[in-house]
């Protein structure tokens, strides 16, 4: 599955990648994003923070895997950047903020084509962190088959102890480091700049817009894109932001064994057998339902999620973490030692931003999350040619578009009437997801196999809970 905000061993909000899946901040105005947070997870005393290892939950029967989680280390990519010089006063032709892989694919297009471009964020060489998961043929399509350093020949759906369904779609994961060492290559080799900062405000004159950094610098561009994921700080909205939202807690373990088979990877498993022996937790998991995402990359290590697929108040991790423990320990799955830990929060689904607006958006803060499934990374990787095709030619063409006209025309190729319909169905999917109880959703990814057979079976679903 693709993830948008992480949280890893401290209760921070990231700038995405997507995979289950986009650990630093790459700016500070998150304000917005933090108070839906706090509103739905944190008044209710969810989490806690303490010990040193950072960020931990009440966590019950999960407290020994817990105590295996290792301190997060930040690991940097090794290369010679090209700083902005602001005491020049150039007008860069694109400035971007956040230094996701979405970012960094328009950065990398947009400097191939001869623009001038500055990547504005406080850590530009940090490797991305976490996993991500995608479709093996949407990097083939995209040719970056090379970034992926685990691939299964298939998904398995597990929809109860008695039915489950082979995905004959190959899935992967991607090798972060190497995915964004190749586009950071290329962006040096393009003469990109880079500025270490947070961006704290952006202005507007006629023909350009001011970038105001916490660092005192202010960086004149043509365009202004926002790449940081669900700060809502710099593209604006005018409606409510009431998203539902998908919660996951992840390991990357060392175990003795598992069941899974190594060539499939678990897409879902919906089955609750484990929870026979607990009463209270197994009629909570059929209300607000979890399910298993597992990468099995042998024998002995895999990498083991569970999720809430969408709700609204989000499900708190500490629940997820109990139900996924006793999850493991029913099917026999004892955990040696932990690499990685991950806590992941999607916003799913809400208005789309302004559009047209002066501050260009790609990623979840352009409402570009599938709101019915929370996948990101491919589906913005897919986006970056078309914002990074209509910057190129609004700002290269003859009768150069400046300001809001060329704004205009950005966002118009990014969101054209086409695509935010079938965004609103997709909307409407996620509507009714947050209506079904876990037999209800058995029964919805059993008669799923397509459009139509969707919509017949939304249909169903709703007649029963009339």
């Amino acid at each position: 599955m693709d993830t948008l905000v992480k949280t890893p061993n401290k209760l921070e909000f990231l700038h995405p990648l997507c995979g289950f899946v986009d650990k630093v901040c790459s700016f500070s105005c998150l304000r917005s994003f933090n108070q839906e947070y706090n509103k739905y997870f944190l008044k209710k005393s969810h989490l806690k923070t303490g010990s040193k290892k950072g960020f931990r939950v009440k966590a019950g029967s999960s407290s020994a895997i817990l105590e295996l989680v290792p301190e997060t280390k930040m690991e940097n990519l090794e290369f010679e950047l090209l700083l902005f010089d602001h005491s020049k006063g150039i007008v860069v032709d694109l400035a971007i903020v956040g230094g996701g892989p979405a970012g960094l694919a328009v950065v990398q297009q947009v400097s191939e084509a001869g623009l001038s471009v500055c990547s504005i964020d406080p850590s530009p060489k940090l490797i991305w962190p976490n996993n991500y998961g995608v479709w093996v043929d949407e990097f083939e399509a995209m040719d970056l088959l090379d970034c992926l350093d685990a691939t299964w020949s298939g998904a398995v759906v597990s929809i109860d102890d008695h039915k489950s369904k082979d995905l004959g779609r190959p899935y992967g994961r991607v090798n972060r480091k190497q995915l964004k060492s190749t586009m950071m290559q290329k962006c040096i080799s393009n003469g990109v700049k880079f500025h270490k900062a947070k961006v704290v405000k952006v202005t507007h004159e006629e023909s350009l817009s001011l970038v105001i950094c916490n660092d005192g610098v202010t960086i004149q561009a043509a365009v202004v894109l926002d790449a940081t994921g669900f700060s809502e700080c710099l593209v604006q909205y005018n409606k409510p932001y009431n998203p539902g939202y998908q919660v996951a807690y992840g390991i990357l373990a060392e175990v003795e064994e598992h069941p899974f088979d190594i060539n499939k990877m678990v897409f879902m498993d919906w089955r609750d057998s484990h929870l026979n022996n607990n009463t209270n937790l197994k009629e909570r998991n059929r209300k607000v339902p979890t399910f298993l995402y597992a990468m099995p990359f042998s024998k002995d290590k895999i990498f083991l999620e569970g999720t809430s697929l969408v709700a609204r108040p989000g499900l708190a991790i500490e629940d997820i973490q109990e139900r996924m423990v006793a999850r493991l320990r029913h099917l026999g799955i004892k955990v040696k030692s932990i690499e990685e830990d991950e806590r992941c929060v999607i916003p799913m689904g809400g208005p789309l931003p302004v559009i047209p607006q002066r501050v260009v958006g790609i990623g979840g803060t352009a409402g570009m999350v599938h709101p019915s499934t929370g996948y990101m990374v491919a589906r913005t990787l897919a986006a970056a040619p078309i914002v990074a095709n209509a910057i190129v030619r609004y700002l290269g063409s003859e009768g150069r578009h400046l300001g809001a006209e060329l704004s205009g025309e950005v966002w118009k190729d990014l969101w054209p009437i086409e695509r935010r319909r079938q965004r609103e169905f997709f909307c409407f999917g996620m509507d009714i997801l947050l209506k079904l109880d876990l037999d209800a959703l058995r029964r919805f990814f059993d008669a799923f196999k397509g459009t139509l057979p969707l919509i017949n079976m939304i249909n169903n679903l709703l007649r029963d809970k009339e």
